[in-house]
């Protein structure tokens, strides 16, 4: 059976993130990829120009849409916009018994537009958090939402993640793009320890779309039926491949735009071998 994903998030105008982003991220692993857009918005690689959010009402009726006719195994969540669409999302997702849900809490666009309100963060965490398989904030994220400065090493990004593991998510995933060294390493952490992701950190300047993809790529994996460290292994190692293979500045003038050759998709999801770089499983101290 073909494996169906889903992805709940805004449009972006620009193809470089949001639902455009995760389509393309789901076609690469040979998953079939359906949607439920939260919001339309009009950007590019430099600057976020206007944002329209889609009436709740319209956001559940797409999700039912895809769960009525598909046999949707993941679920991935990106921009919400509001506070009443988050609430759409919970409930629709929770009638329905979504298990293996994605939440990529995007709160700021790469450009510094604001994607969601500081008063939706509540409906987010209260709603959405608990019903998540993952949760997969970057470095920002994670202190925004745990009310902290941002981790300036890996002990406070492990107590943060353990304060988010305490709001309800199976297991929560701290991207580490936004820290400083020769090396990027993203923390899983769940009930039974932490697992390092590392790869080599690439010198590409800033990114548009990276964590948009990374966390579909895991989606993905998920509806493939892959256990979910499986799933970040694999998403790690095509994310990195993605963002070495970059085009140049040839696409857009802004950030750097990301365009997944499908190959490497199928490279990963055809290969259980795991991809370059490096996991370390270590038991929480006490």
């Amino acid at each position: 059976m073909t494996p169906v994903a889903l992805t709940i998030a805004g449009s972006d105008s620009g193809g470089g993130a949001g639902i455009q982003a995760d389509l393309k991220v789901f076609a690469a692993f040979d998953v079939f990829g359906t949607s439920a857009i939260t919001a339309v918005t009009a950007q590019n690689s430099r600057r976020v120009a206007a944002i329209h959010s889609v009436p709740p009402l319209m956001v559940a009726a797409q999700i039912e849409a895809a769960f009525a006719d598909l046999p949707v195994a993941s679920v991935k969540i990106g921009m919400l916009g509001n506070a009443e669409v988050i609430a759409a999302v919970a409930e629709t997702l929770s009638r329905h018994a979504a298990s293996r849900i994605v939440l990529d809490p995007v709160l700021v666009a790469t450009s510094g537009a604001r994607l969601l309100p500081e008063e939706a963060l509540e409906a987010l965490v209260t709603l959405l958090l608990p019903r998540s398989l993952l949760l997969t904030p970057n470095l920002p994220e994670a202190a925004a939402l745990t009310g902290s400065p941002i981790a300036m090493d890996e002990a406070a990004t492990i107590v943060q993640a353990r304060a988010l593991l305490a709001m309800g998510p199976k297991a929560v995933l701290i991207k580490g793009g936004h820290a400083a060294g020769p090396r990027s390493t993203d923390l899983l952490i769940d009930a039974d320890g932490v697992t390092r992701f590392s790869a080599q950190r690439q010198s590409v300047g800033e990114i548009h779309g990276g964590g948009c993809m990374f966390s579909s790529a895991v989606a993905a994996g998920l509806a493939r039926g892959w256990p979910l460290a499986a799933a970040v292994t694999h998403a790690k190692g095509f994310i990195s491949r993605v963002i070495a293979a970059a085009p140049s500045h040839d696409l857009g003038s802004g950030a750097r735009l990301l365009h997944p050759a499908r190959r490497l998709g199928r490279r990963l999801g055809h290969n259980a071998a795991a991809p370059s770089g490096s996991i370390h499983k270590s038991p929480f101290l006490a």
